[in-house]
This record gives structure tokens, sequence and C-alpha cells, in this order.
């Protein structure tokens, strides 16, 4: 047991710390062991109504709350200490593997930048405000078939499978089945609108989320599901895919963009694109940033500094600001007038 416990934290480390070429992560497992693990897991994992997370860390609370008593009688306080240490970092060590084993590497395949024909040098300011424009234009006109809960366009599974094959996916994600969960009050004063479980692979929504919310939130979790593990590069598939989507979809995708562009305008440019919203937009803003104010301004700060410290020590430089970067990738692929990117 003490080789076994020696392997799984030496390969845990090498897992961690080795830097292995993006591409060959990008060739052999984002393209290979990947999709072949995802396309087995979610349909399994989709098969319950419940997060599987869930019920794993109540199994571990369990196994050691119970281990632990059992070498307290046994053995004495100090001993019951020692011994759930070595057993908690041996647990840490599986984990961290089976992290990286199942989705965890899918954070040092090749950026979507260079999979796409993108030119730096069209990230200008001028170039954010026509996206803006472009994005008001979207989510003014689009508004009123939204709501009125027109069906036109490809269902958002589709348009996922469809937004793969244009990134040119050749076997494609399984979409997950949101998933309710213990998560949902933390989701909640934390303001946070979903995530992606990389143990079961297996997707958890706020279900606070507003309904023109809900696609791209969806969208963007499901990208995840798929290999894009930044977070500017799953804002991109979701986009991507709730552009192909019913009109709901679409406008849910456009009033993300509108939203992310501009936070990133100076003010001026800011007031002069918000103010051209029109009330029925304006109103979805308004009830979201009311949702917002109902999170816990202490547990949103401390989730997004834990946040970002996870994407950082995942290779991800920016961190949380890295979700912003759906704007760079469209800037730099030339879609501020809502065309579809092209492949390299």
């Amino acid at each position: 047991m003490r080789l076994v416990r020696a392997a799984l934290i030496l390969a845990a480390l090498a897992a961690a710390l080795v830097p292995i070429p993006a591409r060959l992560v990008e060739s052999q497992y984002s393209k290979g062991i990947y999709p072949a693990l995802q396309s087995r897991v979610t349909p399994l994992t989709n098969l319950s109504p419940i997060a599987l997370v869930d019920l794993a860390v109540l199994a571990i609370v369990i196994c050691f709350t119970v281990a632990f008593a059992r070498r307290l009688r046994a053995r004495g306080l100090a001993a019951a200490v020692l011994s759930g240490a070595v057993s908690m970092v041996t647990l840490t060590a599986f984990i961290v593997l089976w992290f990286f084993v199942l989705w965890g590497l899918n954070y040092r395949r090749v950026p979507l930048d260079e999979k796409i024909a993108y030119d730096k040098q069209r990230i200008t300011r001028e170039a954010a405000v026509r996206l803006g424009n472009y994005a008001l234009h979207e989510v003014n006109s689009r508004y009123a078939a939204a709501h009125g809960g027109s069906a036109e366009g490809l269902p958002l599974a589709a348009a996922f499978s469809a937004a793969q094959q244009t990134l040119g996916a050749t076997r494609l994600a399984v979409p997950g089945t949101p998933k309710r969960s213990l998560l949902e009050l933390y989701f909640r004063t934390a303001a946070i609108d979903g995530m992606t479980d990389p143990f079961f692979l297996e997707v958890i929504l706020n279900p606070d989320a507003l309904p023109f919310e809900h696609p791209f939130v969806l969208a963007h979790e499901w990208a995840h599901l798929a290999g894009y593990a930044n977070e500017g590069e799953a804002n991109f598939v979701a986009w991507l895919t709730c552009s192909q989507g019913d009109a709901m979809a679409v406008y849910s995708g456009w009033m993300a963009i509108f939203e992310h562009v501009v936070a990133a305008l100076p003010k001026g440019d800011r007031v002069a694109l918000t103010s051209q919203l029109e009330k029925g937009p304006r109103r979805d803003l308004q009830d979201a940033a009311a949702r917002y104010a109902r999170s816990s301004p202490v547990v949103r700060t401390a989730a997004r500094d834990v946040y970002d410290s996870y994407l950082r020590a995942n290779r991800v430089p920016d961190g949380v600001e890295s979700y912003s970067t759906v704007v760079q990738l469209m800037l730099g692929a030339g879609l501020e007038d809502g065309r579809q990117p092209t492949l390299r």
C-alpha cells in the first residue's frame, strides 16, 4: 500500500507539473482519448436526475468519518489523525489524476485562436464598437420573437452539433442533461450560473437563471463537455451554438456578447450603446442585475478569488478575466457582423 500511495502521489504531481506539448495534447487527448471517454461517460451520468458529484462528496465524507472513528477507538487520537492525513493525501492524489485523465488535460490543448482564421491586428476599439452595434441590433430586433416563443431555428442540441462541426470536430460531444444539485444554494449566493463537473462529465445549472440567460449558460457548459476548457473559448462556442438555435437561443447568445462587449469598451462607448437598448432588452438586463444583487458580496468575492486561483493553476493566465476573451476571439476572427468563423 505504501508503494501504491507513493506511485499515486508521484503520478499526480507529474500530471500537474510536467509540461506536455499542446499539439500532442490536442492530437492524442482532446481529439482522441477525451471524446471517446465523454461519449461514454456523459450518456451514463445523464441517467441520474441528481448530480453524481453530490453523491461522491457525501460518500467521501461518510467513509472518512467512519474510518476516523474506528481508528480513534482502536489506536488513539494521534494515530487516527496521522492515518487520516495519509488517507487524505492519497485520495487527493487520486482525485487529481482522475481530473486530468477525464477532462483537465483540455486546459493544455492548442488554443482556439490557432485553429480559426484569426488576426490579432483586427482587435481594435472601432471593431469592438461595430460588434457592439451589431449585438445591439440583434437583441433589439429579436426580443419579440424570443419572448413570443418562436421555435424557428435549430433545437439547442442540434445547434451545438453544428457549432462543433464548424470548428472542425469529427467526433461530436454528447450534451449533458442539466442536473439538480446541493450546490444550488451556493450558486445562488455566489452568483454562479452553472458548472461542468469534470469528474462525472455532467452539467449543473443555477435554477434561478432567467429564461433569456438559460440557452447561453447551457451552451457554455456543453462547450466545456466538448473539451473547450478555457472560459473565453467556451463562451465563443456558446455564442456559435446559440446563433444557430431558435429565437430565444439567438437572443440569448447576442445578449451575452452585448454584455461582454459593453464591459470591454470605454465609458463613452458603453453609454452610447446601452442608451439605444429598447424597453424589452433593457428590462431583461435589469432583471439579471436584480438576480445578481440578491447574491452575497462576500461569498461572490470569495468564489471569484478561488476560481481565479484554480484557473491560473491550470495555465489560464487571465484567470476569471478569460471569460471576456470571447470578444477578442470574435474580433480577431472578423466576426463583428455575425459571420461564422472559418478554420485555418
